[in-house]
């Protein structure tokens, strides 16, 4: 989202599998060897991924004294779609989430990644998107009135997704409503504004969006009077990277008997007895229970196998979100050339090509650095992911000559990006909801999944949050939301786990004259 939610959003960070090992394979395959009182006291658990929301459930686990659990990360570090990368002057850069979404108005709601980032001083600094400049094919041009005028569209769109909840009124696209409030982009600069208002917080366009759970999403965060934490967004500059914020939690719990890393799970085998997990050397690791912290991406690409393949009623959920991709693409000077706020808006004449600029070479951020960055997203992600580097910089470098054409520009001595589509560990950045996409499919992907009655497959992250989709503060919240209703299964013996619905249908009939 705006940032990462850009992260994240978000990230955010991979969906939870969270698996309890079982005795071993042979246990598995002879059947239910392990004693009622074992499974409550002491089941082995697998976390299949490093990310936040793995790591929160690990924690809230470890707080629940149930320590037989074990994380298995495909990546070299914890930290999951919290990404860093070092430009060879030692300059760190964030690849994934960057921005702190919402923090904290008196004593009002905190958001639990600010409460990380504060208790493991890592530093941020808000940023401020009112420091704009903006910009089109001419070069600088002032059309910051059309930019404050989408501000005001959206803020109209968000009202307008809180009536049609209130009155209980089916969903619509985002492009509806802002055609609904009179806001029809027709000019380069209006579309411009547009993306930098919506597409380039939700990663997807306003035709591929929800407005009801974009007007949601956007006040569960930010609005606090609709219990969000605040406005503001603070930007990660720290040196050891953003992921300082899961690494240094990590640290104070976790074993490193309980983190397998460099280890790629390829299928998840569940049954009556347990739970089987393979990695992609063949190793084989059985447990009780699982959590699956895999990205939504990652799931609804068959990346990895499950057998049996999950019920109909989660499979059509999991088909039913969208992953979408938020790509920041770097460059290095040995000057700086730009402007001198924090941000500028590039307004094309082809929608959302290299719109969104900022320059990291700030007095408030990494003065001296020489690193400016823009933002592409969505099929603009796509498209860029599949060309060589060269192409994709010479793009860029085509657009900072119209925008500042009378600058002789030096070429960049760096250029970096991340190809979060085509990763098969992400296949994206973080979720969205399509308009079509309903309150029933969103619980039936997260809800767990029985077996020989006991919930054996448990699922969480970023895309499974309700209030927090697309933001790293939802893969925090489902995390140890999801880890504490598992907690109440494993004490209980047997429990009904997170409901589904086994069909989801219309209100009405669609009707065939």
């Amino acid at each position: 989202m705006t940032a990462l939610s850009p992260i994240l959003r978000g990230l955010a960070l991979l969906t939870l599998c969270l698996v309890s090992l079982n005795a071993g394979v042979q246990a598995f395959s002879q059947g239910d060897t392990t004693t009622r009182d074992s499974l409550q006291s002491n089941p082995r658990i697998l976390v299949l991924g490093g990310g936040v929301a793995g790591i929160i459930a690990a924690r809230t686990l470890h707080q629940n004294g149930l320590d037989n659990f074990l994380i298995i990360e495909a990546r070299d570090e914890i930290g999951g779609r919290l990404r860093s990368h070092t430009f060879g002057n030692g300059t760190t850069i964030e690849l994934g989430a960057n921005w702190v979404q919402g923090t904290q108005v008196g004593g009002g709601p905190s958001n639990p990644i600010w409460d990380l980032a504060r208790k493991h001083n890592v530093t941020t600094v808000f940023n401020d998107y009112s420091s704009i400049i903006t910009y089109d094919e001419a070069g600088p041009v002032d059309y910051i009135d059309v930019v404050d005028d989408a501000v005001d569209n959206l803020d109209k769109i968000t009202e307008l997704a809180g009536e049609r909840v209130a009155g209980n009124l089916v969903d619509l696209n985002a492009r509806a409503g802002y055609s609904l409030v009179g806001a029809k982009p027709q000019s380069p600069h209006a579309r411009a504004a547009e993306y930098w208002n919506f597409d380039w917080e939700y990663g997807d366009t306003p035709s591929g969006s929800s407005l009801v759970a974009a007007g949601l999403n956007n006040n569960f965060t930010f609005d606090t009077d609709q219990g969000g934490f605040s406005d503001e967004n603070r930007l990660s500059i720290d040196q050891r990277g953003f992921k300082t914020i899961i690494t240094e939690e990590a640290k104070a719990f976790l074993r490193p008997s309980q983190l397998l890393l460099n280890s790629t799970v390829k299928s998840v085998r569940y049954g009556n007895s347990g739970v089987q997990v393979t990695l992609a050397n063949g190793t084989s690791i059985s447990g009780d229970y699982v959590l699956c912290t895999f990205s939504l991406g990652v799931l609804q690409n068959d990346d990895v196998e499950f057998d049996p393949e999950l019920p109909d009623w989660k499979m059509e959920a999991i088909q039913s979100l969208t992953m979408t991709t938020y790509t920041k693409i770097f460059l290095k000077y040995e000057r700086k050339f730009w402007f001198d706020t924090e941000m500028g808006l590039y307004a094309d004449k082809e929608r959302g090509r290299y719109p969104v600029w900022q320059s990291l070479d700030h007095p408030k951020f990494l003065q001296g650095s020489g690193i400016l960055f823009v933002t592409v997203t969505g099929q603009y992600s796509e498209r860029i992911e599949a060309l060589p580097d060269r192409q994709v910089q010479s793009e860029v470098m085509g657009v900072l000559r119209s925008m500042f054409p009378k600058t002789d520009i030096p070429p960049a001595s760096d250029f970096f990006f991340p190809r979060w589509h085509s990763d098969p560990l992400y296949r994206g950045s973080y979720s969205n909801w399509p308009a079509s996409f309903t309150r029933d499919h969103h619980d039936n992907f997260r809800a767990s999944v029985s077996v020989g009655g006991r919930e054996r497959l448990w699922f969480a992250g970023e895309a499974t949050s309700f209030k927090y989709f697309g933001f790293l503060h939802g893969a925090y919240t489902e995390g140890l939301d999801v880890a504490q209703e598992m907690i109440k299964c494993i004490r209980r013996g047997q429990c009904t786990g997170l409901s589904h619905f086994d069909e989801v249908r219309n209100v009405h009939p669609y009707g065939t004259n």
